[in-house]
């Protein structure tokens, strides 16, 4: 038996795993994931329509795509994108749990973490009830993109807030006000407005722009020096704490 094999254990038929793959770059693969994504039958991933998916390049084994209907061609809180990503969940909860009920042990890819922002918590929610899940924590991109850029996020007493760059502006202006250190993610086309946002809430001097952090793309500079009217699909803005430094 080798270290990954002994890693994976026994893997049960009829059993979802949420695996997390971490933020982008293989080598952040925890040993358990990678160990499950070569043990379980099925190997099952989300991806936009027309890409490779990033879940699906990081670990490269992959059986079982499922192409989102949309992803940020529309807003998020428009009733069209909830509609059709609301009926693409039930479906993919029903495809997936009919290869459960055959006894198939299936691995659900979720980039970063699958309880962080994940896809993967939507079929959760469906099938936990009536299923075993075993979830397995990775690696979130924030944490990938923090260390990427070289920035501590937080020191001593400081507050974190992670906040969804969907937010209304004025929103966005509020929470910023309210806390220490943050991280907005979801930045996508709301890049405009999240910049907006961080120089109304006086942190635009320390924000940091990261696209596709630990891939090999990746781009990291100071916000202020960006100047690009909508961020990468996968980007985030960071804004370290100032607190207490022994």
């Amino acid at each position: 038996m080798n270290s990954l094999t002994a890693l994976a254990g026994t893997v049960h038929g009829g059993t979802l795993y949420g695996i997390g793959v971490g933020p982008g770059d293989v080598r952040y693969l925890t040993l358990r994931a990678a160990a499950l994504v070569g043990a379980v039958d099925v190997v099952a991933f989300f991806a936009k329509q027309g890409l490779q998916g990033n879940a699906r390049r990081i670990v490269g084994r992959v059986e079982m795509r499922l192409e989102y209907p949309v992803t940020d061609e529309i807003p998020a809180e428009s009733a069209d994108y909830q509609c059709q990503i609301s009926t693409f969940y039930e479906k993919t909860s029903e495809a997936l749990a009919g290869l459960l009920r055959d006894g198939k042990s299936v691995g659900l890819l979720a980039e970063g973490d699958p309880f962080f922002y994940s896809s993967f918590m939507h079929m959760w929610r469906r099938l936990e009830t009536d299923y075993p899940i075993e979830v397995v924590p990775g690696v979130t991109g924030m944490s990938g993109c923090w260390t990427r850029a070289n920035v501590p996020i937080t020191w001593g007493n400081d507050t974190l807030a992670v906040l969804p760059g969907t937010l209304a502006e004025e929103q966005l202006v509020e929470r910023l006000l309210l806390t220490d250190a943050a991280v907005i993610m979801k930045v996508g086309r709301n890049l405009g407005k999240v910049r907006r946002a961080v120089e109304a809430a006086g942190l635009l001097s320390r924000a940091l722009y990261v696209e596709r952090g630990t891939m090999e793309d990746e781009r990291i500079l100071p916000l202020a020096e960006c100047r690009d009217e909508r961020g990468a699909y996968f980007a985030m803005i960071l804004i370290p704490g100032q607190g207490r430094r022994l």
